[in-house]
């Protein structure tokens, strides 16, 4: 399917807000927030510390009256600057564009199945700066096949769960994790939508160089396709 045909697919497959977390959220409980490197209000934060990230969210959420902060598709970042993860010690190869949409809310928040769909991986990736527990559900709406990718997640949430395993749209399937086993991050979902895996299992790149946008931005489209938030 050619890229501009995924993204109209991605768009019709849902027709109004659609929850990737906990279902007590409406759709304006959340509220967007940029933690690109061009933010300048973000040059006083430790990035190095997911708690002093965390409280700089908790009040960010409360000065905007909301639940949840959401964004992230394609920002520059200058937190895994951190990590040697993401290669930060060569310019030309150096990732810090994000793939995904972050949906930032507290540790122990369910986590849905945004569409109908069966487990094709999940595994606990724990690099520092990574996504820690993660799982990818495999999805066929007609003859399309595409998967969705669920990071940061608690380690109780691996437990339970198999490949091929089946849940329907807006069932709970994981609960988001603490910074203890995240990677290291203030609690938050990374959602992501992918449209080729080939032979990665319960992993995926979340987050690429400028070299290598182009691909990957085509096979990992904005995820607010399907949630439609602020649509």
């Amino acid at each position: 399917m050619k890229n501009i045909d995924f993204i109209k697919f991605l768009k019709e497959s849902t027709k109004n807000f659609t929850p990737v977390i906990d279902k007590s959220f409406s759709e304006t409980d959340f509220f967007p927030i940029d933690l690109s490197s061009a933010n300048n209000s973000l040059k006083s934060i430790d990035f190095s510390s997911s708690s002093t990230v965390e409280q700089y969210i908790t009040e960010y959420l409360k000065r905007n009256k909301a639940k949840v902060a959401y964004g992230g598709y394609l920002e520059q970042r200058a937190i895994y600057q951190r990590s040697s993860h993401f290669n930060q010690q060569n310019p030309e190869t150096e990732r810090n564009i994000h793939l995904g949409i972050d949906l930032w809310v507290e540790a122990g928040t369910d986590v849905l199945a945004v569409l109908d769909g069966e487990i094709h991986s999940f595994k606990d990736n724990t690099n520092f700066g990574d996504y820690g527990p993660t799982i990818i559900l495999k999805h066929q709406i007609s003859n399309t096949f595409f998967y969705t990718l669920y990071g940061h997640l608690s380690r109780e949430s691996l437990k339970h769960i198999q490949p091929g395993q089946i849940f329907k749209q807006g069932e709970v399937i994981a609960q988001l994790g603490s910074a203890e086993v995240n990677g290291d991050y203030a609690p938050h979902l990374h959602f992501q939508i992918i449209k080729e895996i080939g032979n990665f299992i319960g992993d995926y790149l979340g987050v690429c160089s400028k070299k290598d946008l182009m691909y990957f931005s085509e096979n990992c489209p904005d995820p607010n396709l399907i949630l439609k938030l602020n649509y």
